[in-house]
């Protein structure tokens, strides 16, 4: 199901709260607690309603969070790093995303989904993982002001570091495990599993990423977790379309093997949503570099995917209620 929707800010955690249990619905202005723990996913969602562009689109988007629940335990968000929407669900062909068109029908895309903050790879992950706009530099070297949903949740849990995983071919991506708030720093880490062998190690090949990701799921079985693939971004700051083109291919094809390994473990069948997303987009033809790079505020740059699949959701429902708003 396709819809089209205004600009938002890009608080995943906001649009995941359509997926909190219907047993430990808890709610925080308006925000639902994805996985349905009793304590609010995360304080620093007040700071976004004031700070960032789009505010009512994303208070819209949490009231429907709030009026919808199902039973999700688990959540995977797939962030497929600087694929081009004009390459992706842009093309009408859509033969670059084979996997995810063919399971279309049983998910959700929002057709105007926006990164409004920086697009660059740090601070986009940043935006995902905290709900919060910030200009980060981007090579590794300075952790995000706030906490992001895995420290919130493994707080409100008490659960074990790994229950929640960040597992990235991009190195400099550890960041997204810790803060600069006193409070918070150093505290409630996930496990994380980023490039070569942590931060400053150097990036690795996505079909490393997809087997230390599917080692994880079948070992720790997490509740929470981010997967980061960097082969669209890679290839295309080298100019190599063709690379480029099989970079987002390849990328699908492991969409749809986490989604096999989802429906064949009964850790995580029946109880878990899945989501895809980017970053950034890249440069709309003719400006800058074009497909090269990113960066700006340009209409491609700031454009990106938002797929979900709610694999206990009735989607009937989900429908209903975004068609009303």
């Amino acid at each position: 199901m396709l819809f089209n929707t205004p600009k938002l800010i890009f608080v995943v955690f906001a649009v995941l709260g359509i997926f909190s249990s219907c047993k430990k619905e808890s709610k925080i202005d308006g925000i639902v607690n994805p996985l349905g723990d009793s304590t609010a996913i995360h304080t620093a969602t007040q700071n976004t309603a004031s700070q960032t562009a789009g505010t009512t689109t994303n208070v819209g988007a949490a009231k429907i969070a709030g009026n919808l629940c199902c039973k999700t335990e688990n959540v995977i968000i797939v962030v497929i790093d600087g694929a081009r929407y004009s390459e992706t669900w842009g093309d009408y062909t859509k033969q670059n995303i084979p996997q995810r068109y063919n399971l279309y029908g049983q998910g959700v895309l929002l057709g105007n989904f926006k990164n409004n903050g920086t697009t660059n790879t740090d601070s986009g992950h940043d935006a995902i993982c905290t709900g919060n706009y910030e200009d980060l530099e981007n090579w590794g070297q300075v952790l995000p002001q706030y906490p992001s949903i895995f420290q919130s949740w493994l707080k409100s849990t008490g659960k074990p570091a790994e229950k929640a995983w960040i597992i990235t071919s991009k190195d400099k991506l550890q960041i997204l495990a810790n803060c600069k708030q006193d409070e918070w720093a150093g505290k409630y880490q996930p496990r994380t599993d980023c490039g070569k062998n942590g931060a400053f190690s150097g990036y690795r090949y996505d079909d490393t990423t997809m087997a230390h990701t599917a080692n994880v799921m079948k070992t720790y079985h997490p509740n929470l977790m981010l997967v980061n693939f960097k082969d669209p971004d890679f290839w295309a700051h080298g100019n190599q379309w063709s690379k480029y083109i099989d970079g987002i291919k390849s990328t699908d094809a492991y969409v749809k093997e986490i989604y096999d390994l989802i429906q064949g473990d009964v850790h995580y069948k029946d109880k878990t949503t899945l989501i895809v997303t980017n970053d950034h987009g890249r440069h709309s033809n003719g400006i800058s570099t074009g497909f090269m790079d990113h960066g700006d505020g340009c209409d491609d740059c700031r454009h990106i995917e938002f797929l979900l699949w709610a694999l206990t959701l009735n989607r009937e429902l989900v429908r209903t209620r975004l068609m009303s708003k």
